[in-house]
């Protein structure tokens, strides 16, 4: 027996021919695309170790999803792959050959979420290196860049961070995300020095007891808001001549890219992050992909 009759075999292929032949009486050219798309779905979990439907997971589909991207389909074509692994565990469920749908969640292309231009180390370099001792409120703005790239920190995150949840010795920051979980995220020298300094020669006199001890505060003595550090961020990407695009989110961005780039682990990105669900961490390794690609075109020389 050859592996692919093996593989269709084991993943019940000629019983889903049957249904979607008779019970739901696709037209020709339909089952043979779908045939196509599950026995190319088969020989993906058969190389991960799968070899069975009842132990196919959500997981799995995902990264196949992601890997028919990476294989240059069109979106349209993912989206038929997609229809097929439905359709295929409807019939599964509904044979009750399987207990769970782990298509169920499945996202299309439609709803892939594209990210907003990631800075290069280069324009990362730029932009920390903007704020100049000509700047009244210079160490608070190398403070809040530093930490806010080097921490991978939501807007929401800048702005909330308390001086008490600097933890400068251990190299760490104490950081409250969504829902309010608490996760610490080790910070690097340049950060440190940046956050040390600040507290120590400017944050003391713009204190004037209405910081209530939040660590960024405005020329007035008051926390900032969301605005008031996104007009600190849009002068320093203008003043480092930085021609993309740059919200607050794009710092975080580059922070899970550069990581991803470097070879960091996706569970610690995911932790450093915050996310609760590595699915939407994985968003990171799209960018890293085309990283990757960008290089091998610009290197290689058979590219």
């Amino acid at each position: 027996m050859s592996d692919a009759e093996r593989r269709a075999r084991g993943f019940l292929l000629a019983r889903f021919t049957d249904y979607i032949a008779l019970e739901q009486g696709l037209s020709p050219r339909t089952i043979e695309a779908y045939q196509r798309d599950l026995a190319r779905f088969a020989e993906y979990a058969d190389v991960k170790g799968v070899t069975a439907p009842a132990d196919i997971t959500a997981t799995v589909m995902r990264e196949y999803v992601y890997h028919l991207k990476d294989l240059g389909l069109s979106p349209a074509s993912i989206r038929r792959n997609i229809s097929a692994l439905r359709t295929y565990f409807r019939f599964l469920v509904g044979d009750a050959l399987v207990v769970k749908d782990p298509s169920e969640r499945l996202e299309t292309p439609q709803r892939w979420r594209t990210l907003p231009e990631v800075l290069t180390i280069e324009e990362v370099q730029r932009l920390l290196a903007s704020p100049t001792l000509d700047d009244t409120l210079v160490f608070r703005d190398r403070a809040l860049l530093e930490l806010a790239y080097g921490a991978g920190l939501r807007v929401s995150e800048w702005i909330t961070l308390g001086v008490r949840d600097l933890l400068l010795d251990e190299g760490l920051v104490r950081v409250f995300g969504k829902g309010s979980k608490e996760r610490l995220v080790p910070i690097g020298r340049s950060a440190i020095a940046a956050a040390a300094v600040y507290l120590r020669e400017l944050r003391p006199k713009l204190e004037h007891g209405e910081g209530k001890g939040v660590l960024f505060l405005n020329a007035r003595g008051r926390p900032l808001t969301r605005m008031g550090a996104w007009k600190i961020l849009r002068g320093h990407v203008d003043r480092a001549a930085i021609t993309k695009h740059v919200s607050p989110h794009t710092l975080r961005h580059s922070f899970a890219t550069h990581l991803l780039e470097g070879g960091a682990d996706l569970r610690a990105v995911q932790e450093m992050l915050g996310h609760v669900d590595i699915a939407t961490t994985q968003i990171y390794t799209h960018v890293d992909r085309e990283y990757l690609r960008q290089v091998h075109r610009s290197y290689h020389p058979r590219a």
